[in-house]
């Protein structure tokens, strides 16, 4: 009857401690404008928008698997670097995430809040430098990703705007010019 009583309490506790591990995954781990100025040196531009119509809505819905929410996508821009705040949907809510774009690569991509319960791994810099030096091939990433076990959901929304904002990236001021 002890060793019951506390292979049972034992049991509780590791429950315990595994589902505190995944509500501290949740959280803003930057703010928007921790980021931009961070990126920016302190020094953020003002920020610029892209209007989904047209054509480049049905290529965002493409890019995502469904409908964009808004009307414009705001992205801040010096030079080369452009950067991009955006938001996808996990398995039930949305994941904040910051990219920084330069010649047409991906620089940097991090998560700057996630309010899922499960998936959170994907904040680790061991996940993310895969994303670096990334490219756009023909609405796909030029290389693989590896997924994280438990994170499926987390990884392709990481995954569909990192590959949103390449493609956003070829309708800046910057990669317009004559």
């Amino acid at each position: 009857m002890i060793k019951y009583r506390y292979t049972l309490r034992a049991f509780v506790i590791i429950g315990l401690i595994l589902s505190s591990i995944t509500v501290f995954a949740r959280g803003v781990y930057q703010t928007d404008q921790d980021f931009l100025a961070e990126t920016f040196n302190q020094a953020v531009p003002k920020s610029k928008v892209v209007w989904v119509k047209g054509e480049l809505a049905a290529t965002i819905t493409e890019i995502l698997g469904h409908k964009y929410s808004g009307l414009r996508i705001r992205y801040w821009q010096n030079e080369q670097r452009s950067v991009w705040i955006l938001e996808e949907i996990g398995k039930e809510k949305p994941i904040t995430f910051g990219i920084v774009i330069v010649g047409n690569k991906i620089e940097k991509i991090k998560v700057l809040a996630f309010r899922e319960s499960r998936g959170g791994e994907i904040r680790h810099p061991a996940f993310t430098q895969q994303f670096e030096q990334a490219a756009l091939d023909k609405l796909k990433l030029d290389r693989h990703i590896d997924g994280v076990s438990g994170a499926t959901l987390s990884v392709r929304a990481m995954t569909d705007v990192a590959i949103l904002a390449l493609y956003l990236d070829e309708f800046t001021d910057e990669n317009i010019k004559d």
